[in-house]
């Protein structure tokens, strides 16, 4: 095994197959990462997302996907051009992995692929002298996805984060209060009807445990791409409060507590879940 891969896993704790893939993909996730780095990607592009926080701030959760954006709009980025440099980065640490760029069914502002490889081949390389803790199918595939904003909002902050493991490496992300503008505009518009992402709420309490406050200009301008305002309205730190008291109000929280549970170890900080539970929070809402 990888000595960097080895010292990595020391931060697990693996009790069972679903714990053993989990820990093998956020490894993998910091491998990529800093392949991405290496080949120059952070000098056009910038981190975000829950992978973002639990990675550099600490966030208690699984989260699948790797999400950056361009720091300024380019429309002919090609994110191909890193791939190479990246899976050969990614290989150096031994994983035996192919890079896919997703075809668009539509057009969009997203760019993505997928870094594959086969699940059995790499957690028998995570755990060489450990026995699998369940059955895998020969053909079973680990997939990592990083996804492009190539027609950002605009107005985010930056700041650059170092890593030494798997190898020191530099990274530049969203700063706190941008990463909280992207979450609020998640809650207010990544849904359908009472539908919604529990994982969205479940950061949206690690922002307001942490005191974070939101990056206001930024918040305006993904409301404003989304279509949610329209230029003339207004979008002061309590238009943000009233705006997420109302979409509060119409959640179905058994369903959010069904699509977080499966990413968490603690479920019982779900209990309190509830709409007089998150509009009483937003209360301490504040905005930069």
């Amino acid at each position: 095994m990888n000595a960097a891969i080895e010292q990595m896993l020391k931060n697990y704790q693996v009790e069972n197959l679903y714990d053993q893939k989990n820990a093998m993909k956020e490894i993998m996730q910091e491998i990529v990462l800093c392949g991405l780095s290496r080949a120059g990607f952070f000098r056009e592009a910038a981190f975000y997302g829950g992978t973002a926080l639990r990675i550099f701030y600490g966030l208690d959760r699984f989260s699948e996907d790797l999400d950056f954006s361009l720091m300024t709009a380019n429309p002919n980025f090609d994110l191909a051009a890193y791939f190479p440099t990246l899976e050969k980065e990614v290989r150096s640490f031994g994983l035996n992995v192919t890079i896919q760029e997703k075809k668009k069914t539509k057009e969009s502002n997203i760019q993505s692929a997928f870094l594959k490889g086969n699940t059995k081949e790499h957690l028998l390389l995570f755990y060489p002298q450990e026995q699998l803790l369940g059955g895998i199918a020969k053909n079973e595939t680990v997939k990592i996805k990083f996804e492009v904003d190539v027609n950002p909002p605009e107005y985010a902050t930056f700041e650059h984060k170092y890593r030494l493991l798997p190898s020191p490496y530099e990274v530049n992300l969203y700063d706190m209060p941008s990463l909280f503008a992207g979450k609020v505009h998640a809650v207010l518009c990544r849904a359908w009807k009472s539908r919604i992402k529990g994982r969205d709420l479940y950061d949206y309490v690690f922002y307001l445990t942490k005191g974070a406050s939101v990056n206001q200009k930024h918040l305006r301008e993904r409301l404003l791409q989304s279509g949610y305002i329209t230029p003339d309205a207004p979008c002061t730190q309590e238009d943000i409060k009233a705006m997420l008291s109302e979409r509060f109000a119409s959640i179905d929280y058994a369903q959010a507590k069904r699509d977080v549970e499966p990413f968490i170890r603690d479920t019982s900080a779900l209990n309190v879940w509830c709409a007089e539970f998150f509009q009483q929070i937003t209360e301490q809402l504040t905005v930069t």
